[in-house]
């Protein structure tokens, strides 16, 4: 097993929310976000590291900010030297009841909406200083 240089990750998901509901390519995030923290947990336990999230659930005013990952306060698109673009999102504006567009990020030509697991486990690893990145 490889270990890590920090014994703690502190993940602040960001997303828009009206009352329980969250958009489509938020919630798609949520539930790999769940199972990367999951495997993390069992992956770094016997190193001793400290997995906590935090939900941040964002109104109207601050859909900007919404799908933002941060780990240990790092933006994942700067863990994982991506770019932000701004899409439109339906589902978003439909809880809105307006017009939206979303946050989504660029790697090379690829456009990802919705964060996939393998990048949240990436960004996690360096976010941790782990070495053999998977």
């Amino acid at each position: 097993m490889n270990t890590p240089r920090y014994k703690r990750l502190e993940i602040e998901w960001k997303h828009f929310a009206v009352g329980d509901a969250t958009c489509e390519r938020c919630g798609k995030t949520g539930e790999s976000l769940r199972v990367v923290i999951e495997d993390l947990r069992r992956e770094f336990a016997p190193a001793g590291v400290k997995i906590n999230l935090t939900e941040t659930l964002l109104d109207k005013t601050r859909i900007a900010e919404s799908n933002e990952i941060l780990m240990n306060g790092t933006l994942i698109e700067d863990l994982l030297a991506a770019s932000v673009v701004s899409t439109d999102c339906p589902s978003c504006g439909t809880l809105a009841g307006e017009s939206t567009c979303c946050r989504a990020i660029g790697i090379g030509n690829e456009r990802y909406e919705d964060i996939p697991p393998e990048m949240i486990r990436k960004a996690a690893y360096r976010a941790l200083g782990a070495e053999g990145e998977r």
